[in-house]
């Protein structure tokens, strides 16, 4: 029987007004979380869709959410930086839900979260992972 610690799940709700409901998640390095984000929205899914992309600290944030912008065959995730990111859900469109479960990073520090559908990180839609 696995003793293994009992996963979090940490409930994100996306809006048309491109903000997520948690802006901010505390974690502890190591520890295996989900993160499970919900679209509401009436607009078509290649309008209005959300996702949560977890951003390694030591990343440029614009830098990456510009680059994804152009990346619509890959979810909205360059390629090119897959390597600086610690999890992302694929994208959710108007009552849809997606999740992504992985273990924290074991370095301390603040990790960045966006939305990488194109213009929405821009308008604001982020978040801080604290890793301690």
């Amino acid at each position: 029987i696995s003793t293994a610690l009992a996963q979090r799940t940490i409930d994100i709700v996306g809006t048309d007004n491109m903000k997520f409901s948690v802006t901010s998640i505390e974690a502890e390095a190591g520890e295996q979380i989900t993160i499970k984000l919900t679209t509401k929205s009436q607009l078509p899914k290649m309008a209005m869709a959300h996702n949560v992309v977890v951003i390694d600290k030591d990343a440029d944030v614009g830098e990456i959410a510009q680059a994804s912008m152009k990346a619509r065959d890959n979810d909205y995730i360059a390629p090119e930086y897959e390597d600086q990111i610690v999890a992302a859900t694929g994208l959710a469109g108007g009552d849809e839900t997606v999740e992504v479960t992985f273990t924290v990073p074991e370095e301390p520090g603040n990790y960045e979260y966006i939305c990488s559908f194109p213009g929405h990180f821009q308008a604001g839609m982020k978040g801080i992972l604290t890793v301690k």
